[in-house]
């Protein structure tokens, strides 16, 4: 259950076009996280509202965060530490229809994004040193490669390690419709304020 307070759409909105890097709202579909400032270790505890234009459309739960493998476990992926996403920061034309990890549907990492890598291997994810910018594979998924939709987690675990993840299948899916034959999707991530 995401611990981010409710904003109206005229906050949400008017907090992006305050974001670095804003340079008008994009006229298809595109999508805003919200992170948790709490950020409950392991929990699946932000939000994902979607918009079209300056209409909204919904709003899902999921993670902007690593869950215990990446945070525990980065050196797998990277002996740096794990990704964490630059939030207030607007990252357009991110990710194009696609698959992760080649098997199930997703929106993939076309465009660079900015992040840090934490290595301190506690509980928290922490933007903190060096900001890198490159493309890494931070996806927008799912959290089962089965198309159940019914299906939730209640941990993050290893569904990320940088990736933005939805934790509603049937969510995930009605998402994913929506977005699927744009050419690209933007993206605006913010730290709940």
């Amino acid at each position: 259950m995401s611990n981010v307070k409710s904003y109206s759409d005229v906050k949400l909105l008017n907090r992006v076009r305050k974001t670095e890097g804003f340079k008008g709202i994009p006229k298809d579909y595109w999508i805003l996280g919200v992170q948790s400032n709490e950020d409950a270790y392991n929990q699946f505890d932000d939000k994902f509202y979607i918009w079209k234009g300056n209409k909204f459309v919904m709003v899902v739960e999921g993670t902007t965060n690593a869950g215990t493998t990446g945070l525990k476990n980065y050196s797998k992926y990277n002996s740096k530490g794990v990704a964490v996403i630059k939030t207030d920061e607007w990252y357009y034309d991110l990710w194009k229809y696609g698959l992760h990890r080649g098997r199930m549907p997703a929106l993939k990492q076309i465009k660079k994004i900015k992040f840090y890598r934490d290595w301190n291997k506690n509980n928290k994810v922490e933007e903190t040193g060096k900001l890198y910018e490159s493309i890494i594979g931070i996806n927008f998924h799912t959290v089962l490669y089965e198309k159940k939709l019914s299906f939730w987690r209640k941990l993050i675990g290893g569904w990320s390690v940088g990736c933005q993840v939805v934790n509603h299948v049937g969510k995930y899916y009605e998402v994913l419709g929506l977005v699927k034959n744009q050419s690209s999707v933007s993206y605006c991530l913010l730290k709940e304020w």
